[in-house]
């Protein structure tokens, strides 16, 4: 597939790519892509399509200037935007589940619910973001109520590296939260 030459490439340069450019060659087929993906939901596959496209807008021009593989590129950001889809639809699901589960006078009310699936993604992004043995340690602590010396023999480390693990975890979640791009 050729490209056509964005505003900025002048005589003699080679022709650079531009977001708008790749947009119109491949939005259709990433789309279509998608949809695979996602099995067959063609407005959950627009709306990714429309997701990768911004966090493309979002790298340098740059590292849009080098790309060998649009498509590849594409799918691969893509590719990302559906693993974060189906973690959080399985997020979604365990929460209805363990709502159902409850009485109907503890059902909280639609909006507490959509907020309580709003923090639990939110946690989830937080803990595939972290280093995996902080994650463990701060799982098994945290989630599990294991004290630090059973999370030690668990990983196999002491104890004192346990702590070190679940300060990390605590400081990578202190810094998630106080970055506005990360919310």
């Amino acid at each position: 597939m050729s490209f056509r030459l964005s505003p900025r490439t002048g005589p003699g340069e080679a022709p650079v790519p531009s977001v708008s450019t790749l947009y119109e060659d491949h939005q259709g087929w990433l789309r279509r892509w998608l949809g695979r993906q996602l099995d067959g939901d063609a407005h959950q596959a627009a709306d990714l399509a429309q997701d990768t496209f911004l966090r493309l807008l979002q790298r340098q021009q740059a590292d849009i200037a080098e790309l060998r593989e649009p498509r590849a590129f594409l799918s691969r950001i893509a590719r990302g935007l559906v693993i974060d889809f189906w973690r959080r639809r399985e997020i979604e699901r365990a929460w209805l589940d363990a709502l159902a589960a409850q009485p109907e006078a503890f059902a909280p009310s639609p909006e507490q619910q959509a907020m309580a699936i709003q923090a639990l993604c939110r946690i989830d992004a937080m803990l595939q973001d972290m280093a995996p043995r902080p994650r463990q340690a701060f799982i098994l602590s945290r989630v599990h109520g294991l004290p630090y010396a059973e999370i030690a023999l668990e990983l196999g480390v002491s104890e004192r590296m346990v702590k070190r693990y679940m300060a990390d975890a605590m400081l990578h979640c202190i810094a998630l939260d106080l970055d506005p791009a990360a919310a």
